[in-house]
């Protein structure tokens, strides 16, 4: 059996799952593109968040991509302007709760956005520039715990506004349109 594999770049406000079956009404990908049956989304994206999510008919790829040899890199608008301090402080590594239990998160690569590429796109409107100054930063990590980014933003003293993800091992968000399918023939990590 061939499988499929395919690249998505998540609008905010969809799941990233196909069946949601609480009461209320929430956007599914399954609303986006055709996809096979059998098609499952690699790790997940929460509802706020936007950008590169891989799907594949392959569980075995699944697994590999979910393990912790796969970088995965997010853009950050944080509230404030982030400082170097912050970002030493992430890339040691921070306390965060995960499931009731303070977890500190594995080292990884972080570093102030100064100039914000093109194919993130305006996003859903945060704020006004009345409510005080923004920045990015960009998040390079292994794990994938339970909102992890958005608890790392917040346990250094800037919460996050916005969350993009723009490249899951070597597969980028560039060249994706917001709410656009990209079919590829292999998953590349």
């Amino acid at each position: 059996m061939s499988h499929q594999h395919f690249m998505l770049h998540k609008p905010h406000g969809y799941l990233s799952q196909f069946i949601y079956e609480l009461k209320r009404k929430k956007k599914l990908l399954g609303e986006l593109y055709p996809f096979p049956e059998g098609t499952m989304a690699i790790g997940r994206l929460d509802e706020d968040s936007e950008g590169l999510l891989l799907l594949t008919t392959d569980g075995k790829v699944s697994e590999q991509v979910r393990s912790k040899t796969v970088e995965k890199e997010y853009y950050a608008q944080v509230d404030g302007i982030v400082t170097d301090e912050a970002v030493q402080l992430l890339q040691k590594g921070v306390e965060i709760g995960v499931n009731g239990s303070k977890y500190k998160t594995l080292p990884c690569k972080a570093k102030r956005i100064e100039t914000l590429p093109s194919f993130i796109g305006p996003g859903k409107k945060i704020r006004d520039e009345r409510h005080g100054p923004t920045s990015w930063v960009s998040i390079t990590v292994t794990e994938g715990k339970f909102r992890q980014v958005r608890k790392m933003t917040a346990a250094i003293g800037f919460p996050t506004l916005r969350l993009v993800r723009v490249r899951v091992g070597k597969m980028y968000l560039e060249g994706i349109d917001v709410g656009s399918v990209k079919e590829v023939s292999q998953i590349v990590l």
